[in-house]
């Protein structure tokens, strides 16, 4: 009977959306067809608009530097002190002292001629000033001209006569020439605002241009081929351009045209959004008739669905997503079933971790209570010994001594576990220098006995070493690590010695334990900070590496075993630098590992 129903549903559905693909399609691509002609019609006439904006925005800026090039020169022709060169009449004078003027004045191009028109002095960056006078010679006799080409390089420029008195009634003493350079920052602000690319042509070649090498070629050919004034397309590579050309060869003395184009590229961009926007509402439109068409078979599968949701929900750590109380009878009936079987799973593992916590409790109190028997036989022997008046005080004193570390060693290990069952509480951050913290965790593991006969020295770092740093959980942790590395190193036949290096970098503060001890052993090196793994020690809760290794990862870092071998063994702690927010900052933070 299921079969009978999904037949005829799917066989329907395939027709409902074999119809709508047909219809949606065809009125998809007649739309791009008329879209995509009406938009590149459309396109040529913006970016003529555009070119012939950029051209009226380039005769503006030609009208505003020229009107700004005179009226530098004539702040510079009423200069005392230019007057005063010019009547010397002497061309090296001239030549040597034009130089601060071109300083002072700030322009690309800066020359002096005397009454006649003869260049005394020219100047410009990179250029050689026998060819600039030379080019400018040429020039300066047309009053017209205002565009100097020289040494590979455009300028546009002024002229301005220099009088000694008044403009009228005064002697002429020569003129000031200056100018500034044509070169791209200024074809950039001719094509502001409209994203146009633009370039200065002679025959023969690109003078300057905002575009790169390989497209310079097709555009000179293009422009020279063309009438000025007239619009061309210049295909450069894959790339089309829509330009237009303006002659200025009357005003520079020589075959001079600027060109600006605009690229298709904007364009067909636009167009292909449009085309892939009508498609995507097409595709949308189409999902939309397939969701209402297949809506009535979603209402026999969505209960399935619910409880494949449920599965994995409880797959992932969810166990009180709800089931499916509906749908099908067969659906129905594996909902019960599942709902049992999450239930019987659930009671299991609650049995298991209740197991494994009082196998935790039962380890830890085993541990414990060997390591206080022992220090409390040490405590409850020597009182005795003490409660006899015959004792002289040189032994009353190494008795009472013996029971100072017995108690020392009690309050050390329930520090230990202290501690350890806060670790993943609230951390109280300090901002604190690691070098600190060491020094007052090397202080006190000095004064514990296993280091008896133990070199332990710090390798201290000129890098700043400051965190924010819970200073009673850093210190306890780097105390079991230099204990731990004092008592291995008590173990070796040659020398004794624990090394503390410190290091630091932009994201954590490291401290690295070197000991000369025989090394870890292999087969707890996979286990070693576990919580009661200890091997070859008469005492220890075996907490102190599992304490470290949770307060370093509190701190965003890790402790490692780097390596191991007899004679040498590193462990390395890092704390993380990021919850460092400056020096003026306390705060509380919780970080589990």
């Amino acid at each position: 009977m299921l079969n009978d129903r999904h037949g005829p549903g799917v066989r329907t559905r395939f027709l409902l959306l074999a119809s709508l693909v047909l219809i949606i399609g065809a009125t998809t691509f007649s739309s791009l067809f008329i879209i995509r002609n009406r938009l590149r019609q459309r396109a040529r006439e913006m970016l003529a608009t555009e070119l012939q904006n950029s051209m009226a925005t380039f005769q503006d800026l030609e009208a505003r530097r020229l009107s700004s090039l005179e009226r530098e020169n004539t702040l510079l022709a009423s200069l005392p002190s230019l007057k005063a060169l010019m009547t010397t009449s002497d061309a090296p004078t001239i030549a040597d002292s034009s130089i601060d003027f071109w300083r002072t004045s700030g322009n690309d191009l800066f020359a002096l001629a005397d009454p006649d028109g003869t260049i005394l002095a020219a100047h410009a960056q990179g250029i050689d000033s026998e060819l600039i006078k030379r080019d400018l010679q040429q020039q300066i006799l047309n009053s017209a001209k205002h565009y100097l080409f020289t040494g590979g390089h455009l300028y546009e420029y002024s002229v301005r006569p220099l009088y000694f008195g008044d403009q009228k009634t005064g002697t002429l003493l020569g003129h000031v020439i200056s100018g500034y350079a044509v070169d791209q920052q200024f074809l950039l602000q001719i094509g502001r605002g409209a994203g146009s690319e633009a370039a200065f042509l002679t025959r023969d070649q690109t003078v300057v241009t905002t575009l790169p090498k390989e497209k310079q070629d097709a555009l000179q050919q293009a422009v020279v081929s063309a009438g000025p004034g007239n619009e061309i397309i210049v295909q450069a590579g894959r790339e089309r351009f829509l330009a237009i050309s303006r002659d200025l060869s009357a005003v520079a003395g020589f075959p001079l045209r600027l060109a600006i184009l605009k690229s298709f590229d904007a364009t067909d961009r636009a167009e292909r959004e449009i085309n892939r926007l009508v498609f995507l509402s097409s595709l949308l439109a189409m999902i939309a008739g397939a969701i209402l068409m297949i809506l009535l078979a979603r209402m026999v599968t969505r209960p399935l669905e619910q409880l494949a949701s449920g599965v994995r929900a409880f797959g992932e750590g969810n166990p009180r997503y709800s089931l499916p109380q509906d749908g099908p009878q067969e659906v129905r009936y594996l909902s019960r079933v599942f709902a049992q079987m999450r239930g019987e799973i659930q009671k299991t593992n609650r049995a298991l971790l209740e197991s494994e916590r009082l196998a935790t409790i039962g380890r830890m109190a085993s541990s414990v209570s060997h390591d206080l028997r022992h220090y409390l036989a040490a405590v409850y022997a020597n009182a005795e010994f003490l409660a006899s008046p015959m004792l002289p005080s040189n032994e009353r004193a190494e008795l009472f001594e013996e029971i100072r570390l017995a108690v020392n060693g009690t309050t050390d290990m329930l520090d230990t576990l202290l501690i350890f069952g806060r670790t993943g509480a609230g951390l109280q951050r300090l901002p604190m220098t690691m070098e600190t913290i060491l020094d007052r965790a090397v202080a006190l593991v000095r004064t514990h006995p296993d280091t008896e006969s133990v070199t332990l020295r710090i390798e201290n770092t000129s890098d700043d070493t400051t965190a924010a740093l819970d200073v009673k959980q850093i210190e306890r942790a780097l105390y079991n690590l230099l204990l731990n590395a004092c008592q291995s190193a008590r173990q070796s036949a040659g020398a004794r010695e624990v090394v503390a290096t410190l290091s630091a970098d932009e994201s954590y503060v490291s401290v690295t334990i070197t000991d000369s001890g025989p090394g870890v052993p292999e087969k707890i090196r996979e286990n070693l900070f576990d919580p009661f793994v200890s091997q070859g020690k008469q005492k220890g809760t075996g907490l102190g590496l599992t304490l470290a290794y949770s307060v370093a990862r509190e701190h965003g870092g890790d402790v490692k075993l780097v390596s191991s071998q007899n004679g040498e063994t590193i462990f390395r702690l890092m704390v993380s630098r990021q919850l460092f927010t400056g020096p003026n900052v306390t705060r509380s933070h919780s970080l589990t590992p």
